[in-house]
């Protein structure tokens, strides 16, 4: 058995190995230089079953290359592609799809903490309203509750009336869960506030400089302008219930089960609303604001560009339309942008590639999860983005950190009604967030028309 420090010597010098392949040009594509470097790392000795997934994963990207590029050369001679060859990319882009996934979330089982009962970093006060707070659950007990939670110094500006504020592991907890389902809770601002809204006042112009030349004078530059952002927060609920069996049994992790049940529920409604919302008692989603073409673009509109084709991608050139999006975002918001959008269209995305058809623009990367990356930025699968369709707005492009905020209103507060349904306990889970755009700049989208 190889020692831990023998293991982790082995793995750097397989990083300087493929460090210098990179430097002679043996990896054209820097995405599959960084995979190559990361799967020591993240596979190492004890774990056989990410190895053989990364091992499948490339094999099934160079057959599919394989496959795809030999239907590409048939409808160049022939105009058309055999039906069998076809068929054959649509098995193994599926075989991908299915491996890619896999990989993603075999390193997110890799990664993940425990489920946050083991009550380290708390304080005698707050460890003892855990305690009481896991009572109340198994048995409707809520005696002395409310002094612990006081005690505990837990936010007292949620304004449920009635039920309790969940302790502070099954709330971070349940933001945990819901940031690994959601895209946007990943990508975005994530801001906490204890009042009804979060203000910002953003610069949408700066000063100009003039020249007044030789004794002259140049007047008045022009003036700073600002503009004042407001997302206001929203309740929203989300209520499982559990047999009242269950509650008797000690053996079952009641508070990570119903952390689980709250954060998909919270996560599902939300990530959809991040996308789609209209903003009417929920957030504003990013396809749903004002949009303009690009060129006309203003403060407090979107700015998109045209796919080329109605419904479609444009039938000559395709990711030409990914170039200009890609290049409608400012330098300036071009670090730590990414894709999103959903996986059927990652799917067409991925058979594209560069203009003298020698290189795929997408590459998986193992690092970043099953979207990989294109055009060198990571990409976002959300199935909450619209499925192409004419006028559709199916594909972002943005730095959502710097242009998308969701805020939370502090305290998650919990009702627990053991009456209502007989045999059962309802856990009614209550928030209030919402989300919106702050800076318009950071955002783009592709409209599917012409």
């Amino acid at each position: 058995m190889k020692t831990y420090v023998e293991q982790n010597a082995m793995r750097l010098m397989a990083v300087v190995v493929v460090l210098g392949m990179v430097a002679l040009g043996a990896f054209p594509d820097p995405a599959l230089a960084g995979m190559v470097i990361a799967a020591p790392f993240l596979v190492g000795d004890t774990d056989p079953g990410l190895k053989e997934l990364l091992e499948k994963q490339n094999k099934a990207w160079e057959e599919f290359k394989a496959a795809n590029n030999a239907r590409l050369e048939a409808v160049e001679k022939k105009g058309y592609a055999p039906t069998e060859l076809v068929g054959k990319v649509d098995v193994i882009n599926a075989d991908l799809n299915k491996l890619s996934k896999d990989v993603s979330d075999a390193i997110a089982k890799m990664q993940r903490p425990g489920a946050g009962n083991d009550g380290k970093g708390l304080t005698p006060a707050q460890l003892e309203h855990k305690a009481a707070f896991g009572k109340f659950l198994r048995k409707g007990d809520e005696a002395g509750l409310q002094e612990l939670e006081r005690k505990a110094a837990m936010n007292s500006t949620d304004d449920t009336q009635g039920g309790y504020l969940v302790h502070a592991e099954l709330d971070k907890e349940i933001d945990r869960i819901a940031a690994t389902m959601s895209a946007m809770n990943r990508l975005a601002r994530v801001v906490t506030i204890g009042t009804r809204s979060w203000q910002k006042r953003v610069k949408t112009s700066g000063m100009t400089m003039a020249r007044p030349g030789e004794g002259g004078t140049s007047g008045e530059t022009t003036e700073p302008r600002y503009s004042r952002i407001e997302v206001v927060v929203h309740p929203a609920e989300v209520e499982p219930w559990v047999f009242n069996e269950t509650l008797e049994d000690a053996d079952i992790d009641l508070e990570g089960d119903l952390a689980m049940e709250a954060a998909v529920g919270f996560s599902e409604g939300a990530g959809a609303e991040f996308i789609t919302g209209n903003g009417v008692a929920k957030a504003m989603g990013i396809t749903s604001y004002t949009n303009v073409a690009n060129a006309s673009y203003a403060w407090g509109k979107v700015g998109y560009i045209v796919s080329g084709k109605s419904a479609a991608f444009a039938s000559v050139a395709p990711a030409d339309a990914f170039v200009s999006l890609q290049h409608a975002l400012k330098a300036q918001y071009r670090n730590g942008a990414a894709w999103i959008m959903n996986d059927t269209t990652l799917g067409v995305a991925r058979q594209m590639k560069d203009a003298s058809g020698a290189y795929y623009l997408w590459n998986p990367d193992p690092l970043i999860g099953f979207g990989g990356r294109f055009l060198g930025s990571p990409v976002e699968v959300d199935d909450n983005m619209p499925a192409i369709a004419a006028n559709s707005y199916s594909v972002a492009y943005g730095n959502f950190q710097r242009g998308y905020a969701i805020v939370n209103r502090t305290g998650t507060t919990l009702i627990r009604d053991n009456v209502t349904a007989k045999g059962t306990t309802k856990f009614n889970f209550r928030r209030r967030f919402g989300g919106g755009i702050y800076n318009f700049e950071a955002i783009k989208l592709m409209k599917f028309s012409t």
